[in-house]
C-alpha cells in the first residue's frame, strides 16, 4: 500500500499555499487583526473562486468533485495561513446555502453552548439541522449578545439559551466532517509555528551563539516535530476512514500538538514572542478557540474510550483492529 501524497494532492496543496501567500500575506493578516477580525468578502470570493468551499461537491453541482483527503490538505493550509472566518461552516454548507460555494455567502454554525463566531456578518447560521436566514437569522443576531474574544480574529457573539440545548452543530456526518477539517487547521497551525521555531532558533544568538544549539532549544524544537507528525498521520488517516473514533483520536492529536506547539514556540521567542507585534500569540489564541470547538476535549475523549471499549480483541493482539486505508488517498 502506498500512503504518500499523490502528485494531484501535492499540486493542490501547493497550489492552495501560492493562492494564500498571495491574498493573505502577513501585512493583510495584520490588517485584519486592526480591524477587529471583520470579513474580506473579496477574500472570501476569491476563495470561492478557487475551488475551496465547492471541493467536495459534484462536479454537475458545481463542485470540483473531490474528497475529504484533499479538503483536509486545503484547511492544513488555511490553517498555516490562520486565515480567519467560518471556513469550516462555509465549507459543509456548500450545496446548502445558496451562494456557499461560490464564497458569495458566510455561514456560522452553533456549536453547542459555544459562542458562535462572525455571527454578524453571517448570511445564514446552520442550527442542527435547520438553516437560519433572512429574517429568522436577523431575529437570531439581534437576540445575540457580543462577548469578548481571545483572538481578534475570531469575533464572537452568546446565542439565546435555549436555541442550542441538546443541538449538534450539524446533522448526520456533519459533526464529524467538521471536527476533521478543524483538526486540519490545527495540523496547519501545529506545522506553521514549528518553522517559525526552528528559524528563530536559527538566527537568534546569545552568548556569542545561536539559540539553537542550545540543548534545550533543541528539545523544544523536536517535541514540537514528535507532536505535529504524529498528528499528521492520525488527521490523514482519519480523512480516508470517515470513522468517527479515528477522527476523534485525530483532534485530540492536533489540539495538543497545536496549543503546546505555540505555547514552546513562543517560548523560544522569549520575551519577544509574548509581544503584540510579533505573531505567535495569534497561533496559540486561534488553537485555544480550536481546542474548544467541534469535539472538544472531552467530548472527543468519550467518543474515543466508547469506540475502543466496543472494539473486538484480534487474535493474537491486545489492540483494538486497526486496518488499513484505501490505497490511492491523501496519506492516510
Amino acid at each position: 500500500m502506498d500512503f504518500q501524497l499523490s502528485d494531484d494532492q501535492r499540486a493542490l496543496r501547493s497550489g492552495m499555499r501560492d493562492l494564500l501567500d498571495a491574498v493573505f500575506d502577513r501585512d493583510r493578516m495584520r490588517a485584519a487583526v486592526e480591524r477587529g477580525g471583520t470579513l474580506d468578502r473579496s477574500l472570501w470570493r476569491e476563495l470561492g473562486a478557487a475551488g475551496f468551499f465547492a471541493l467536495r461537491l459534484p462536479e454537475e453541482a458545481g463542485g470540483v468533485g473531490l474528497g475529504l483527503p484533499e479538503a483536509v490538505l486545503l484547511f492544513e493550509e488555511a490553517g498555516r495561513a490562520l486565515l480567519p472566518g467560518p471556513l469550516v461552516a462555509t465549507h459543509l454548507a456548500a450545496g446548502l446555502v445558496k451562494g456557499a460555494a461560490e464564497g458569495e455567502a458566510v455561514v456560522t454554525a452553533v456549536d453547542g453552548d459555544l459562542p458562535v463566531a462572525h455571527l454578524a456578518e453571517a448570511d445564514a447560521v446552520l442550527v442542527g439541522a435547520e438553516v437560519l436566514a433572512g429574517e429568522p437569522l436577523r431575529a437570531f443576531v439581534a437576540a445575540a449578545e457580543p462577548v469578548r474574544s481571545v483572538d481578534p480574529l475570531t469575533p464572537l457573539h452568546r446565542v439565546v439559551a435555549g436555541r442550542t440545548e441538546a443541538t449538534e452543530a450539524y446533522s448526520g456526518a456533519f459533526p464529524y466532517e467538521g471536527a476533521l477539517l478543524t483538526a486540519a487547521e490545527q495540523l496547519g497551525s501545529a506545522a506553521r509555528t514549528t518553522e517559525t521555531a526552528v528559524q528563530h532558533a536559527g538566527v537568534r544568538q546569545q552568548f556569542g551563539s545561536p539559540i539553537g544549539s542550545f540543548q534545550a532549544v533543541k528539545h523544544l524544537c523536536a517535541d514540537m516535530l514528535a507532536r505535529t507528525e504524529p498528528a499528521r498521520a492520525a488527521v490523514y488517516a482519519a480523512a480516508v476512514t470517515g470513522d468517527p473514533v479515528e477522527i476523534a483520536a485525530a483532534k485530540l492529536l492536533a489540539d495538543e500538538a497545536a496549543v503546546r506547539n505555540a505555547r514552546d514556540c513562543l517560548q523560544i521567542h522569549g520575551g519577544m514572542g509574548f509581544t503584540w507585534e510579533a505573531d505567535v500569540h495569534l497561533h496559540l489564541k486561534r488553537a485555544w478557540l480550536r481546542a474548544a470547538a467541534r469535539l472538544g476535549g472531552a467530548a472527543a475523549e468519550e467518543l474515543l474510550a466508547a469506540g475502543l471499549g466496543a472494539a473486538p480483541k484480534r487474535s493474537g493482539s491486545s489492540a483494538g483492529p486497526g486496518g488499513g486505508g484505501p490505497e490511492a488517498s491523501a496519506g492516510g
